[in-house]
């Protein structure tokens, strides 16, 4: 079956069509980097405008590259739950049309539920049930996943989720946007043994995550440096600060996997393709008997290939959204 996936969550606009939920022939994806950088971050409303400018663009580009046209899509998945309202109301929109006007199933999908998709995408032999963090902008999350759609909420974040702390930290040192590209490529510089900041929560019984206890020992000791006019060593500041993060993800995640007997952890979302995280994952989970799991990096980020796998395994099991279908911006994963 050919699904077209479309995706507005946040700044990303994504087109994308999948073949029974594991061959990938297209995924378009148009950033909006230009104005994030004007702004320094996310303007849900100039997102959501930029949205409507790209989508039909996005749809054409993503069926153009597979050799396609409509007349082949048998069904459309597209993000309804989960990120900013304006957004998703463009990709929603633009799904109910197509579905409509060529009578074709249509499949409304949680984005964090995308995220875990991402992951089984591009490692079709992952088991079930496995431990997954999904750890973004937006999200820090940790899931038992117990079937192909079903599971088991262990964590989340208490505030900031970790690539939220890493603009946040970017932007308070005076570095580009996104953040956390920046200080990872910046902290292959820096000794990450330099300061000792806080592992916020790591060892409390709970599986929840904290950053911004974290975000204030940084910004103390940088201005520390400051009034005592003291060097600045950026490159020491950021790979110390990503070490904390790194360490609280792996940690849990580990403890996650062995409290629930999992042999295996899958890794998803945005800050994915941070190389420090992905190493230390690596070599804890080789340390530990446990294989772990990663998306190809095309599939970190917000896609539509993933909401088009997602959507095919829920139009499997006979779920179908109706031109009802509304929008959710903060609604749960159900479990």
């Amino acid at each position: 079956m050919l699904v077209l996936g479309i995706e507005t969550s946040c700044d990303e606009t994504s087109a994308a069509l999948v073949v029974d939920g594991k061959e990938v022939l297209s995924n378009v994806i148009a950033t909006q980097l230009d104005l994030l950088r004007q702004f320094g971050g996310v303007v849900p409303e100039i997102a959501a405008r930029r949205h409507t400018e790209l989508i039909g663009y996005v749809i054409k580009k993503a069926l153009d590259s597979a050799g396609k046209t409509l007349d082949d899509v048998e069904a459309v998945a597209v993000t309804s739950k989960q990120g900013l309202i304006g957004c998703l109301l463009v990709g929603v929109a633009a799904a109910k049309s197509i579905s409509y006007s060529r009578q074709l199933p249509l499949i409304g999908v949680h984005h964090i539920e995308g995220h875990i998709f991402a992951n089984r995408l591009s490692n079709p032999r992952l088991p079930v049930p496995h431990i997954c963090l999904t750890v973004s902008g937006g999200h820090t999350m940790l899931l038992y996943v117990q079937d192909s759609v079903r599971y088991e909420l262990l964590g989340t974040t208490l505030d900031d989720a970790a690539g939220e702390a890493f603009d946040k930290i970017a932007k308070f040192l005076g570095l580009d946007f996104p953040g956390g590209p920046v200080i990872d490529k910046l902290s292959r510089q820096g000794n990450r043994k330099a300061f000792s900041f806080p592992r916020p929560m790591m060892r409390a019984r709970t599986l929840d995550f904290s950053f911004s206890g974290l975000k204030t020992s940084v910004t103390n000791a940088f201005r520390e440096k400051v009034a005592r006019n003291e060097d600045l060593p950026l490159a020491d500041i950021a790979a110390s600060f990503q070490e904390a993060i790194v360490d609280v993800l792996v940690s849990k995640t580990i403890r996650a996997a062995e409290e629930r007997g999992a042999s295996a952890v899958s890794v998803t979302g945005g800050v994915t393709a941070n190389k420090r995280l992905r190493e230390a994952f690596q070599e804890t989970c080789r340390r530990k008997g446990i294989e772990v799991f990663f998306p190809e990096l095309s599939l970190c980020t917000d896609n539509a290939a993933m909401i088009a796998t997602a959507g095919y395994a829920r139009l499997k099991r006979g779920e179908i959204s109706d031109l009802n279908l509304n929008v959710l911006p903060s609604a749960p994963l159900e479990v």
